[in-house]
């Protein structure tokens, strides 16, 4: 069923005589909009593939349904009937924080924007309040609660050219040259297949982001593997291996000199080694989650230790890379394998029984849907993917890009963040399609010998070797508290968990110079997270020093750094970044 219309009439700001028209005709078009979303969205679970139906008795209560819409309606009408008595329309309503949709002065200076703005805002409030007010389960009720979200911002009055005068006042400014910019933008972002967040011929990887020098010293058809050339007269002799997320490209660890996690790394000596996994061609479409541990983890973890002649090493896993050195652990664990000395877990879930509001999209209807064509070879797109993250932030990754691309005809500003997060990667189908019925559906990985894994029977509780959590506040990938659980999952009896601010990934890329954002810090771990940071230090700047302490000890003694890369079984095949992180998503 479609909606009424897509957004009411817009014409130029109004003169007095016919305010009152306008205003009721916004009246009427938030009513018809109301009642198509109380016939259709709240009887049942949104229409689609992830979100199965509802039935109709598990819907608002009518009582409840008539008493808020009676209440928005007095509200509403207020707010025009106000705006004509004293030609100035009343605040009712802010933005909630970190809204930046409507900064712009003429939002507040000009009554007709002024009256949009307020009657946008009440009109949302009014439907997220329904939507609270649902009597579905909680996982259908916090899929609607997400779907209202992306309804309300989608037709927010700033993403239309006729309501937002941003746009109004750059089409005169430029004499309507901003449109025209706009379309171009349009038509390169279509070509692309996605929204541009980032000015794409600001970056080059392997010019200026990923150029930390090293060498590929190992591939096979799903990783490479990088050694970082050493930086200091001296080396630990045990080198890290860093496992990074195979759904984005390994560079988010290695941006510019600056913010690069491996260049710091390096300058603390280290010798580094990056899995660099490949974006799955077709013909790989067939590669299986255990494939990513044996081709990709541990066979990273063999050459780092035969290319330095170390019996261990430390290693280190970010986001699905977390999850993927965590299994690789459990099995070498389970074979009796001491050779990993200590390991960090960076924004990872190894407990999935809160997987954060990606969890939206999953539902077993989805799963069942999506199984048969992922088993069968078919691969997940990386594009897919990122779309499904930047939903979950809609106003800051979609909206905003399509009002200063194509509203405003603006080339978006050069973030080396964003360019990564548009730089996405291919997944094979039956790995993907094991992940999410096994960890995301399932949270079988929390059960001990629940799963089998490269021929072993998986339990986290062997994982005895040190260990170091670090979670982000405000990640909505990875719930802190459900990083937190790693704490009690894993059988090490030293584990350090740290907190930091801001998301999943600014969190993490936070050098130490300049400093910025905060993180907190807890020798002692109760049972419970709210306890722990209830009692920790907030410290100010950068949590990577903290790592850096904790892990020297660990890196074992200093040893004279090696002259050359690789050594004679693992020679030196390319210079870094190789070849695997340049392949276009297919």
């Amino acid at each position: 069923m479609t909606p009424p219309h897509a957004q009411p009439s817009s014409p130029p700001p109004p003169s007095a005589p016919i305010w009152a028209d306008l205003a009721q005709e916004w009246a009427r078009y938030a009513q018809e909009w109301s009642g198509w979303w109380t016939r259709t969205v709240l009887p049942h679970a949104p229409p689609t593939a992830a979100l199965p139906a509802v039935p109709t008795e598990l819907a608002v209560d009518p009582a409840d349904a008539a008493a808020i819409t009676e209440r928005y309606a007095a509200r509403m009408q207020a707010l025009w009937q106000a705006a004509m008595d004293a030609g100035a329309v009343p605040a009712l309503v802010e933005p909630r924080p970190g809204d930046k949709r409507f900064e712009a002065e003429p939002w507040r200076s000009l009554p007709w924007f002024a009256w949009l703005k307020q009657s946008y805002l009440l009109y949302g409030d009014y439907l997220h309040e329904l939507a609270a007010a649902s009597r579905l389960p909680p996982g259908d009720k916090r899929r609607l609660a997400f779907l209202t979200r992306q309804f309300v911002d989608a037709i927010a009055p700033t993403n239309f050219a006729a309501t937002n005068p941003e746009v109004l006042e750059e089409v005169v400014r430029t004499e309507g040259g901003s449109l025209v910019h706009g379309m171009a933008n349009l038509v390169a972002d279509v070509g692309r297949g996605r929204i541009s967040l980032s000015d794409e011929s600001a970056f080059e990887v392997g010019r200026n982001l990923a150029v930390t020098p090293g060498s590929v010293v190992f591939r096979n058809e799903l990783v490479e593997v990088i050694q970082y050339a050493p930086a200091t007269p001296t080396v630990h002799r045990r080198p890290l291996v860093i496992v990074p997320p195979c759904i984005n490209k390994y560079y988010i660890l290695d941006l510019k000199p600056s913010n690069s996690f491996v260049r710091h790394a390096v300058l603390q000596g280290h010798t580094v080694f990056m899995v660099s996994w490949r974006n799955v061609p077709p013909e790989l479409g067939h590669l299986a989650w255990d494939d990513y541990l044996e081709d990709g983890v541990l066979a990273a973890f063999d050459v780092a230790k035969s290319v330095t002649g170390s019996r261990t090493i430390n290693a280190l896993g970010f986001c699905v890379g977390g999850t993927l050195l965590a299994c690789a652990l459990a099995v070498l664990g389970a074979r009796r394998d001491r050779s990993v000395e200590s390991a960090t877990f960076l924004t990872t879930m190894l407990d999935f029984a809160d997987p954060g509001e990606i969890g939206v999209y999953l539902s077993p209807e989805f799963i069942a849907a999506r199984k048969p064509a992922l088993e069968s070879g078919q691969r997940m797109h990386g594009a897919e993917l990122a779309s499904a993250f930047s939903s979950l932030r809609a106003n800051d990754l979609v909206w905003n890009y399509v009002v200063r691309n194509y509203l405003k005809g603006q080339t978006p500003p050069a973030f080396d963040l964003l360019y990564w997060n548009g730089d996405s990667a291919n997944l094979a189908g039956p790995m993907f399609a094991y992940y999410l019925s096994e960890f995301y559906m399932g949270n079988r990985l929390a059960e001990p010998g629940a799963l089998t894994m490269a021929g072993e029977r998986i339990d986290l509780a062997k994982l005895t070797m040190p260990i170091y959590v670090y979670a982000s506040r405000d990640d909505h990938i990875v719930p802190w508290k459900s990083a937190w659980r790693t704490t009690a999952l894993a059988g090490s009896a030293d584990v350090t968990f740290v907190l930091g601010a801001s998301g999943h990934i600014a969190g993490v890329v936070n050098p130490p110079d300049p400093p910025r954002r905060s993180h907190w810090v807890n020798e002692l771990l109760p049972d419970d997270p709210d306890a722990w940071l209830a009692r920790a230090d907030e410290v100010p700047g950068s949590w990577w020093p903290n790592w850096w302490r904790w892990l020297a000890p660990h890196g074992g003694p200093r040893i004279p750094s090696p002259r050359s890369p690789g050594s004679p079984d693992h020679p030196a095949l390319d210079p870094a970044p190789g070849r695997y992180v340049v392949e276009p998503s297919r």
